[in-house]
């Protein structure tokens, strides 16, 4: 069991690594994408994650947490004017992480980190059935008599005596299965 494993150590000490993800968030924040490896691609999706957090919460405090993680006045201004607006509704998941295969040199797996982008508001539709179209009362009741004999009258004409199954009756095994060819032979010659 992983018990008191707090964070992916990704092959380097603690001051590396912390620059390696200081470096991929500036990056995400300006880009909005970046390819990286899976395994970076899900530490960085929380520090990503807390900085939106961060941008809606919009105070003094905020602001300085921010900057203290990406070292960089205009990433952190572009979180909190621009990235934190677009998810005001949404209470969580502002990343997706979508795998792209594997890297040629070494064939560690790839992934693209990105930003959500911003939500359509759709149209919301009524949960109710669609009320039709009054019509008049005689009218639906009367093609309804119409329809109902003509459908026995067919069915009763083409009717023909069952026949176990398997078993083809009458004309039906007599039949001449042709094919495309030799209707197109017939046809021109």
């Amino acid at each position: 069991m992983r018990h008191a494993i707090a964070h992916r150590k990704l092959g380097r000490n603690p001051g590396h690594r912390k620059a390696l993800l200081r470096n991929m968030m500036n990056a995400l924040v300006r880009s909005e994408r970046i390819e990286t490896t899976v395994a970076k691609a899900k530490e960085a999706r929380r520090l990503a994650d807390r900085l939106i957090t961060l941008g809606k919460k919009d105070d003094t405090h905020a602001r300085r947490r921010a900057f203290s993680l990406l070292c960089d006045k205009e990433n952190t201004e572009k979180i909190f004017s621009g990235l934190a607006a677009r998810f005001a509704g949404r209470e969580g998941g502002y990343t997706r992480i979508v795998r792209t295969g594997y890297r040629a040199g070494d064939g560690s797996e790839m992934a693209i980190l990105e930003y959500l982008p911003a939500e359509e508001k759709k149209a919301k539709a009524k949960k109710g059935k669609k009320k039709k179209a009054p019509e008049a009362k005689g009218k639906p009741a009367k093609e309804a008599q119409e329809r109902k004999p003509a459908r026995t009258a067919k069915k009763a004409a083409g009717k023909t005596p069952s026949t176990p199954r398997g078993k083809k009756s009458g004309d039906e095994g007599e039949k001449k299965k042709t094919t495309k060819r030799k209707k197109a032979k017939e046809e021109s010659g």
